[in-house]
């Protein structure tokens, strides 16, 4: 929120400075007359310095004092400015705070994906494989990765039923066709454990309860298993490939892959479903 601040008091200068060429005027003969008197300063270092530094003080003051004479003169202007910076700001960071607004992971206003592939799922079912062992998710480098995932909800029937036949069958594209075993981190995740991950910072989620399709069962965070073991790090060059593809096949199954957000979510996929808030809500 700072940059946004920073960024408006500079446009308000920057007009200022625009609109008034006594300011204009001002600024630049004091900045002459302060490069001026370092100038001076470096040749002599002496007595005579300190008399340029208290004429320099002066030269200043009187600035000052002319800039506050012009602002009084041309407060209008100076008012108008000022709302058509600080309106536009002051709207934004109210909207920010006190109103709802969809994060990049949460937009159910339209549904992508390819709808041939969609048919095709209609007339297969496709069967979840059976639990890993929670020793998988316990790991020291698992932890340190994704904090709590011990902890998370992997069954797949508290998830919304075509959503997992869709992710099955990206799980089954991965195996086959390009060698990846995939495991499933978590599905559902309860209001209560979003506010919790999204308390830890947003590293972690920036989404509180109900701001991720989490909570209606359509969104999955998924990695990889390699030699019995669970591989989830990015640093990975292998894990980064299985990354990329996994987010193509999603995409061509009709899911929305975190991979394109601004927050970068390489192993989550979710089903926008349209009108799916106002229905659950």
């Amino acid at each position: 929120m700072a940059w946004i601040w920073l960024v408006f008091v500079l446009g308000v200068c920057g007009l200022a400075l625009a609109v008034f060429p006594h300011w204009r005027h001002a600024l630049l003969t004091g900045l002459r007359g302060k490069w001026s008197g370092v100038r001076r300063t470096q040749l002599h270092w002496s007595g005579k310095a300190q008399q340029t530094g208290r004429a320099m003080v002066v030269g200043t003051a009187q600035a000052a004092s002319g800039w506050g004479r012009q602002a009084r003169d041309q407060w209008r202007w100076v008012a108008l400015i000022s709302a058509v910076l600080f309106v536009p700001a002051g709207l934004t960071w109210w909207w920010a705070f006190f109103q709802g607004r969809d994060l990049d992971a949460f937009d159910d206003r339209i549904e992508p994906g390819n709808h041939q592939v969609a048919q095709l799922l209609k007339g297969e079912h496709l069967v979840p494989p059976p639990p890993l062992p929670p020793d998988v998710f316990a790991t020291a480098e698992v932890e340190q990765v994704r904090p709590m995932l011990s902890t998370a909800d992997r069954r797949w029937d508290q998830m919304d039923e075509a959503f997992v036949q869709r992710l099955l069958m990206v799980f089954k594209i991965m195996r086959e066709e390009h060698g990846y075993d995939m495991a499933l981190l978590e599905g559902y995740r309860s209001p209560e454990r979003q506010n919790m991950l999204a308390a830890k910072g947003a590293h972690v989620t920036q989404a509180k309860a109900w701001q991720s399709y989490h909570q209606y069962g359509l969104a999955a965070d998924c990695a990889f298993m390699r030699a019995g073991k669970l591989v989830i790090s990015e640093r990975d060059p292998w894990a980064m490939r299985g990354y990329e593809l996994f987010g193509q096949v999603a995409e061509q199954i009709g899911l929305t892959w975190g991979g394109r957000w601004q927050m970068l979510d390489l192993g989550h996929v979710e089903w926008r479903r349209p009108g799916v808030k106002q229905a659950v809500r």
